[in-house]
């Protein structure tokens, strides 16, 4: 295995292209048993591959028609929203009741086969596409309206259900959904339960798992979970709807659900508002919560730079003057006439005061929805300027912008970053923090992706907000949730899905059943000295790694990628001093023993003589499983 170790470490795997390693004998991405996504390698999992007597068993159960095959039909469902994650299904099941799923599920279940849910495909963290030959079970024609109760408020419906259908359904009933989002006109209501979705509306409704009354999912082995009370009080046993909502289709596949809907606030007024400083931005946050209470129902943020792309990349025009560093968008939903003008003298004491530099109000359908459009096309904007790495964090609201100016700086002499910008949810403190760039690029993801994720952890956020963890914030998971918290969704996967056939690669970063596959960070190629050289090159000093280009590689500011190793390593040293102290002893290529002492397997298992024993003395003690880790990791360090 070592053999292949130095092979593989010559930089094929940090190509930074996204494709798959071909092995035993299997060619095409869907076959091979490896591939590199966004820097992270993922093995195929022990599953069945599909066969044409699969393919005409789904046929007769399912009709010709809801049996997509060839390799264009399922392009459309082959691709994420922001084209990040390349799905490679040749499979796509198209069942239309809660029956179909179960028979589906038993099915691959038995077969061992992997399976994708997939809802609208509007997702931003890979977690709906197909990373290897996953059969995708699309929910697309599961779209009936079951019920509605417009004394109760309660709606039912099937998980399929486009989210603007709902809204303008419920709307002719003189009630709305509690969720809002820019793409409502693609996202189905399934999908949204999958990620437990926030959305714009989240400060005066909550997020959407608040609103769920009930639900139904279908589990691994095709068990139907019949939750689906429509009962505002149900305290009988466990809320197992809440195992379902959030988990990112990896404990079962919900089919129906039950949701609690508020009446239709009779007038809305919005408000699009220029600031001059984002401690201003926070001051009318709280003169808005205090003056307008519970009729506030929306307070999003937008930079110059957001505004700035959308004006120039979808020709919309902002409803003020494009001079100012912020821009609030408030709303405010009442059953009461007089809302409108509270807001407006509101406003006009906060321009009075100078703590807000111009302002524009409506309360018509037309100018609200012109305002709220530049808003919902953000990333839309962003898009059409290139490649985007975008991130969906929670941050407290004093730390809120300061990580898009920390990211702006330290991208400042990257000649392919084209814009850095942040917008989001003041109200719930959700960030949505933007890098365009010319292409995507493994040394950016690098550069980017570990200091922003890092940097919330240590500011206590959360590294997903609303888009969830899917498939490629897996290695980021620990940055929020506690080891005794993995291990517990760990346990649950186990007990609920024990083949892993249910979305495997997504949310938790580990084998389960056998069969999940692996997934792991590579840290570089070539030797040590090549990638010490490499890192403290002019370039790299330049883009901020490196604090203190005086005294080189001990002046970096270690990525995530690198320091993660030591974490699944138990040494009981500093993560950062333990590495930093491995690096200082390469003084020769080859150790007394005859070993390349660049390689993970002489300084953990072989080294008779342990002469790299400073600050990594308790390597050679680590538990099996990081062992097993770094053999898989399969590169020389």
């Amino acid at each position: 295995m070592y053999s292949a170790a130095k092979q593989l470490a010559r930089g094929r795997l940090l190509s930074g292209a996204v494709g798959g390693c071909p092995r035993r004998g299997h060619s095409g991405t869907a076959a091979a048993s490896s591939r590199v996504v966004n820097g992270v390698r993922h093995e195929r999992g022990e599953y069945g591959r599909v066969t044409d007597d699969d393919v005409r068993h789904f046929r007769s159960l399912l009709g010709e028609p809801n049996v997509v095959t060839g390799a264009q039909n399922v392009g459309p469902y082959n691709v994420d929203y922001l084209k990040h994650v390349p799905g490679n299904t040749e499979l796509v099941l198209k069942p239309r009741t809660t029956e179909d799923v179960s028979e589906i599920l038993k099915y691959c279940s038995g077969r061992r086969l992997a399976v994708c849910p997939q809802a609208g495909n509007t997702g931003v963290s890979g977690g709906g596409v197909a990373l290897f030959d996953e059969v995708v079970v699309s929910t697309q024609r599961m779209n009936s309206i079951i019920n509605f109760d417009p004394v109760s408020g309660v709606l039912v419906c099937q998980a399929g259900c486009v989210l603007e259908s709902l809204m303008e359904h419920l709307e002719s009933h003189g009630h709305m959904m509690p969720l809002d989002l820019g793409s409502k006109g693609s996202c189905q209501i399934g999908g949204n339960l999958s990620t437990n979705a926030g959305g714009i509306r989240v400060i005066r409704y909550g997020t959407l798992q608040g609103c769920v009354l009930g639900l139904e999912a279908v589990m691994a082995d095709g068990t139907i979970v019949d939750c689906l009370n429509t009962m505002r009080k149900d305290n009988t046993g466990y809320h197992l709807k809440h195992l379902f909502i959030g988990s990112e289709g990896t404990l079962g596949v919900i089919t129906k659900a039950a949701i609690l809907c508020p009446n239709l606030p009779k007038y809305v007024n919005v408000a699009f508002i220029g600031l001059d400083s984002y401690d201003k931005v926070l001051k009318l946050f709280s003169v808005a919560r205090a003056e307008f209470g519970e009729t506030l129902s929306s307070f999003e943020l937008m930079d110059n730079a957001t505004v700035t792309c959308v004006e120039n990349s979808l020709h919309l025009r902002c409803p003020i003057a494009n001079d100012r560093p912020f821009y609030v968008l408030v709303e405010l939903a009442s059953s009461r006439p007089t809302a409108g003008r509270h807001m407006e003298n509101v406003l006009a004491k906060a321009l009075e005061d100078s703590l807000i530099a111009d302002a524009a109000t409506t309360d018509q359908t037309s100018g609200i929805n012109k305002m709220w459009k530049i808003r919902e096309t953000a990333i839309e904007g962003l898009l059409k300027l290139g490649h985007v790495y975008s991130f969906d964090i929670s941050l407290p609201l004093d730390r809120f912008y300061e990580i898009v100016e920390l990211t702006r700086e330290r991208l400042k002499n990257v000649a392919e970053c084209k814009a850095v910008s942040g917008f989001g949810h003041i109200g719930d403190g959700n960030l949505h923090l933007n890098v365009v760039t010319t292409g995507s690029d493994e040394r950016l993801t690098r550069l980017i992706e570990p200091f922003v994720y890092g940097w919330t952890r240590d500011c206590l956020g959360s590294v997903s907000a609303e888009h969830g963890i899917g498939l490629t914030k897996t290695d980021y998971l620990e940055h929020t949730k506690s080891p005794e918290a993995v291990r517990l969704m760990r346990s649950l996967k186990k007990t609920m899905d024990p083949g892993c056939i249910l979305n495997p690669y997504k949310v938790i970063p580990q084998t389960c059943g056998g069969g999940g596959g692996r997934c792991c960070r590579p840290l570089f190629s070539g030797s040590i000295k090549e990638w010490r050289e490499n890192w403290t090159s002019t370039d790299v000093k330049n883009s901020g790694l490196v604090s203190d280009p005086n005294k080189g590689v001990e002046g970096m500011d270690l990525p995530r990628d690198v320091w993660s190793v030591l974490n699944r390593i138990r040494t009981g040293h500093g993560r950062c001093g333990s590495m930093m102290s491995k690096w200082g002893l390469k003084d020769s290529p080859t150790c007394d023993c005859g070993h390349d002492n660049q390689t993970i397997h002489h300084i953990v298992e072989d080294c008779p003589k342990r002469r790299f024993n400073r600050g990594i003395e308790g390597i050679h003690v680590a538990n099996n499983e990081a062992l097993e880790w770094i053999r898989e990791l399969d590169i020389a360090l």
